[in-house]
């Protein structure tokens, strides 16, 4: 058997109505992946689009965010330059998280063994303070627990654990992260 892509079907993935994603994607094009600089009226937008967003998060310039209404983030977490939330299925980040320049968090993918190619997604949580370093890659499904870091270029295909360092492709612990008062 070979893969057949004239197979492929995702008319089963339904992200939202063509007028909303179209806005979107206008929005987004002028606001969020340009270097416009104010977090407040991109925030402001997200929120119009159905994010739920608490206070205090900054959104640097050049960021693309697929879905806004598959998108939660909790209080003072950062989003830096050129990230792309490639939200597929729902991305929860907590409070007091970071993603680094370039950090990608992937929610889709498709099914190697299947010749049609099928679409696999899969939600991604990154709970309070965790780090996702530059140009590292959180793989569909995964949960990035309490405090957990993934180091620069790394990539995440299974759980972090909390309170723990993470490099590598994939990804694998190093190290204990202490945090000092």
């Amino acid at each position: 058997m070979q893969t057949d892509l004239t197979k492929f079907n995702n008319d089963w993935y339904k992200p939202g109505s063509a007028i909303k994603r179209l806005a979107w994607y206008c929005v987004s094009s002028i606001f969020f992946e340009t270097a416009f600089p104010l977090s407040g009226i991109k925030i402001f937008l997200l929120k119009v689009f159905g994010a739920r967003i608490e206070s205090s998060v900054v959104i640097k310039p050049r960021v693309r965010i697929k879905y806004p209404w598959k998108l939660s983030i909790g209080e003072n977490s950062w989003i830096g330059e050129q990230v792309w939330i490639d939200n597929l299925d729902q991305v929860t980040i907590g409070k007091n998280c970071c993603l680094s320049q370039g950090s990608f968090l992937l929610c889709g993918n498709h099914d190697y063994k299947k010749s049609s190619f099928d679409l696999i997604t899969k939600p991604i949580v990154l709970e309070d303070g965790a780090w996702i370093g530059a140009k590292s890659t959180v793989c569909p499904g995964v949960k990035v627990h309490s405090h957990a870091v993934l180091s620069v270029g790394s990539v995440a295909t299974t759980d972090l654990l909390a309170y723990s360092i993470y490099q590598g492709v994939p990804a694998a612990k190093i190290r204990e992260r202490v945090i000092e008062s």
